[in-house]
This record gives C-alpha cells, structure tokens and sequence, in this order.
C-alpha cells in the first residue's frame, strides 16, 4: 500500500472517490502566493510527484499567482490521469503579495470560472468552490452565479469556503453542495459546528492550514512529545490527528519541497494510539 493509501478514501458528489490526503497547490507560486516560483522546474517536479505517490486531489484557486497555480498545474500534469480530481475556488482577487479582496459578483465569478477552465485546459472543472463569501454581495447571489455555471456544464460539483454553518445551509438551499473548506487545525477549531454538519450530511471538510500546531509543538508540548515517541515531525502529527478527528476529514497540506511532499504523505500512515489522540483533543 503507498503512503497516501493509508488515509482511507472519501466519495465527493457520490461519483469522485479520493484519498482523503490530498494536495494544496497554493505553494508552488511565488513569496506571499504572488507571482512565478522561483524554481519553476522544481514546482513542476512537485507536481508530477505528486500523482506518482496516490495523491488524487490537487486543490487551487484563480488566486494563486494569480492563474500561475493553475497554468503550472496543467503544464505538468494535462493531459491528465484518469481519477485524479482537480478542485479550484474563485472569488478573490489580488493586488500584490499577502493581499487579498473578497468579490462574489456574479460578472467576476463567471470570468474567474472561465478563465480557471482556459489555465487548466478543461472544459469542466471537477470541483469549483466559492473561495469566500462577500459582505457586499448577497450569498445567494454569488452561489446563485455557480448554480448556473453548473447547469451549463462548466462545473461538475460545487463547494464553498470559508463559511459559518448558517451560510452553509443557505448554499445548499440553492445548490448540491459537496464540499467545505474552512480553516481547522489543532489550535482553531472555531469550525468545528461545521465540520459536524459536514460529517453528519457526509460533506467533505477540507481543513487548510492543516500543519498548524502553534504553542503545543513546543519543548515539552503535546505535540512534541507525541512525535518524538513515533519519531514523527510536528506536521505529520498534525495531519495523523486530523485524520483521525473525522472521517469526511480531507487535509490538503501543501509545499513546494519535494522533501517536504513526501513527509507530508508519509504523515498518512502515521497511527496514533487512543490516548494520544485524547491528549490532542484536551490540548486546543
């Protein structure tokens, strides 16, 4: 069995079933996720090694670059192998690095869609998620935008991020929605309320900024401790609990580190006992 095989599987939308580690494609690009890598060979060689380890979901945005995620993503991997899912988000834009601005507009979202299938060189996307709702824009307008690139068979299934559990349930009063993605990991469960909903209806909850371990991977911390015994990295501890907190758990850990790709895959079969996993949970 490879390394990601260890993390079980996960069936999105009822027809795309995926390993639940996948793989987030926001660090291939530049400093502050802002223009070209500075070794575009590298990023190129991240990406190929990726579907060679089992990882069958590669996750992205518009955003990221901006385009330049995406247009990598297709250089290294189009035409691409059967399985494997390709998830992008649209409804952020950028002026610089570090800097982002929410836009849920209907017009914006429709070209953002359309220019993610032009980098990808698809003509559907697999799973096409709404990066963020929009204080300027009503949600349902903005989830209402996907609806109808959806019916026009340009997104196969739809998503939405960053969202409380209200919001959620106004998307899927308009749309079949799939997936969540929402910031979770060992020091912020304040998404926790979603996450149940997801596990409870059988939505797949994609955690990002999943290595975060904060205060409790220092000297003497839970965290720490735990992967010294396994003789594990605080990251690949991160993961394991993550993927053990719930089985619509879908972390997408990414790095532009072909080192750093392989510890994050080999965190799958990392097992962490009962006790340790009650000692993470009391730690947040």
């Amino acid at each position: 069995m490879s390394a990601v095989g260890a993390s079980g599987t996960l069936t999105i939308g009822g027809d795309l079933e995926v390993h639940r580690l996948g793989f987030g494609a926001m660090r291939i690009v530049g400093d502050g996720v802002w223009g070209p890598p500075r070794d575009r060979d590298v990023a190129l060689d991240v990406l190929r090694r990726v579907v060679s380890l089992g990882i069958d979901l590669i996750d992205t945005a518009d955003s990221y670059g901006p385009h330049i995620s995406e247009q990598l993503i297709a250089e290294a991997l189009h035409p691409y192998a059967d399985g494997l899912l390709l998830a992008t988000k649209g409804g952020m834009q950028r002026s610089g690095p570090g800097q982002w601005t929410r836009n849920g507009r209907p017009e914006h979202l429709r070209a953002a869609c359309e220019q993610s299938l032009r980098d990808l060189r698809v003509e559907r996307i697999d799973l096409y998620q709404l990066h963020a709702p929009d204080s300027d824009v009503p949600y349902e307008e903005s989830v209402g935008a996907l609806a109808e690139l959806q019916d026009e068979g340009k997104i196969r299934h739809i998503g939405v991020s960053n969202v409380t559990v209200e919001q959620l349930d106004e998307a899927r009063s308009i749309v079949d929605v799939v997936t969540v993605q929402n910031r979770y990991n060992l020091t912020d469960r304040s998404s926790q309320d979603v996450l149940e909903v997801c596990e409870r209806d059988g939505l797949g909850f994609v955690p990002w900024f999943p290595l975060a371990a904060g205060k409790l991977a220092d000297p003497g911390g839970p965290v720490a401790e735990i992967a010294r015994a396994h003789d594990a990295t605080p990251g690949q501890v991160a993961l394991s609990w993550l993927l053990a907190r719930s089985p619509v758990m879908l972390p997408i850990p990414g790095t532009g580190s072909l080192e750093h790709l392989q510890e994050n895959v080999d965190a799958a079969e990392l097992e962490l006992d009962e006790p340790e996993l009650r000692r993470l949970d009391d730690a947040a």
